[in-house]
């Protein structure tokens, strides 16, 4: 089972029925023994930092996840759940993340309209499983002003520029994260979620 993490922020239910049509059981829960029972783990998010962190901590999430990425579960963080998964942030003040990756999430400065929203490319600098059978190149859906900047470039499997070239799917071992939406992101998106799937031991 692949626990879709609930904290209050995003669309949780597309993210699920993306999941189902790749056909992984998934389940939207804020509830711990089901996030430490599951096989792999999604943060998903829309929002504001700071207002996501507080309410991990709220729902006693924060050390939930820490533990299942010391154990090595697979886990997947999509657009601000990518985002939290660093040190910190400078969305509205500074905010501290999870602190998974080294690195902080800064706002796009750019001459282009903010948000960044719509379709653009990936560019694969790294392969990964999370990418098999995905083009370089490809189009997927973003909507975001924060991108993130890792303090380690070897984590960074894609870009995608926008003004700057920034890192769009980052990843370590079986830890994940992608700045846009797969479920919005048609078969590309599905693609990259039928693969943590795999990761996961979902497929």
């Amino acid at each position: 089972m692949i626990a879709i993490i609930d904290y209050g922020m995003g669309n949780l239910r597309s993210v699920q029925k993306a999941f189902e049509k790749v056909g992984a059981e998934a389940v939207v829960t804020a509830d711990r023994a089901e996030v430490e029972s599951a096989s792999a783990l999604v943060l998903p998010g829309v929002g504001a930092f700071g207002d996501a962190m507080a309410n991990l901590r709220r729902a006693g999430l924060v050390d939930c996840v820490n533990q299942a990425v010391k154990k090595g579960k697979p886990l997947l963080g999509i657009c601000l759940g990518m985002q939290l998964l660093f040190e910190m942030s400078e969305e509205m003040g500074i905010h501290r993340g999870l602190g998974v990756f080294e690195g902080r999430v800064r706002k796009f400065r750019v001459k282009l309209k903010v948000p960044h929203m719509g379709w653009n490319q990936i560019h694969i600098r790294r392969s990964d499983p999370l990418l098999s059978g995905v083009a370089d190149g490809s189009y997927v859906y973003f909507v975001h002003s924060y991108y993130v900047e890792p303090a380690d470039p070897q984590i960074i499997l894609a870009t995608t520029d926008y003004g700057i070239d920034y890192a769009s799917v980052i990843g370590r071992d079986a830890i994940y994260g992608i700045q846009f939406h797969p479920e919005k992101s048609q078969d590309i998106g599905l693609k990259i979620l039928r693969n943590f799937t795999i990761i996961g031991g979902e497929g």
